[in-house]
């Protein structure tokens, strides 16, 4: 059984909500770069006896061409202001890089910020379609969380999420299987990924963990049903979680 009963006993009651309107002027964000190398292979990757969810891989990990050596690619940056301030999103055309969160000591909604449009602050004219898409999603699951499973999840261009190994077969279980409004032990997200024993691991899987939100690292929590930590902070963590319970709560599901 999931803990997502556990969570709601202390955590803030209310989940933020804003208001959505067309995105900001844009401007900079590109920079020429060479992408992080990694194993371009779409096969299942094999960790722990049990195959990573291979239709869901070889749809978010794209095939990429090498050139002596190294991905080569053009690096697109974009700030996304949220309810829980700026999201740096990191990515090119053949897909998402990294997504970053501000590390807050104030939870968004005791601010008189509660309402915070989400809108890019700073990027290029167009976006990437792996950038555009990673926009719409955080749009929706912060704004309408009803819309998130209309939309397509953004190719990954990370080589984390590429190599066969323990960590990346553990980040993709996360996103396979831990839904919006749950949370798992890291326990039981150590079971689910094909070793039980293996909890420490799952939490140095959480840290290295680079689609911050997407991948829902915030989702995984302590057995006792403490929140523990997160890469954005323990607030930022609450807050999550506070948000995705309030609104499963009103879609009834």
């Amino acid at each position: 059984m999931l803990l997502s009963q556990k969570v709601g006993r202390a955590l803030f009651g209310a989940g933020g909500v804003c208001a959505q309107s067309s995105p900001a002027a844009r401007g900079g964000g590109t920079a020429s770069a060479r992408c992080p190398q990694g194993n371009t292979s779409s096969r299942p990757i094999q960790a722990s006896g049990k195959d990573l969810p291979s239709a869901m891989e070889s749809r978010l990990v794209p095939k990429v061409t090498f050139k002596n050596g190294e991905f080569q690619c053009k690096v697109v940056h974009a700030v996304l202001h949220s309810p829980v301030g700026k999201i740096e999103i990191f990515g090119c055309e053949a897909g998402l890089h990294e997504i970053k969160l501000q590390k807050l000591n104030v939870l968004p909604n005791s601010t008189a910020e509660a309402r915070v449009t989400c809108e890019i602050g700073n990027g290029p004219a167009v976006l990437p379609v792996p950038l555009e898409q990673c926009v719409a999603w955080l749009r929706a699951y912060f704004c309408e969380p009803a819309l998130i499973a209309t939309l397509p999840l953004p190719a990954f261009h990370h080589p984390l999420l590429q190599q066969a190994s323990f960590t990346g077969q553990v980040l993709w279980t996360l996103l396979r299987d831990v839904k919006f409004g749950e949370a798992v032990s890291y326990k039981q997200l150590a079971a689910l990924a094909g070793n039980g024993k293996a909890a420490r691991a799952v939490g140095g899987a959480m840290r290295s963990n680079p689609m911050a939100i997407i991948i829902p690292c915030h989702r995984v929590i302590r057995s006792s049903g403490e929140t523990g930590n997160y890469g954005g902070g323990k607030l930022v963590k609450e807050w999550l979680l506070s948000h995705e319970k309030l609104h499963k709560a009103k879609l009834g599901c």
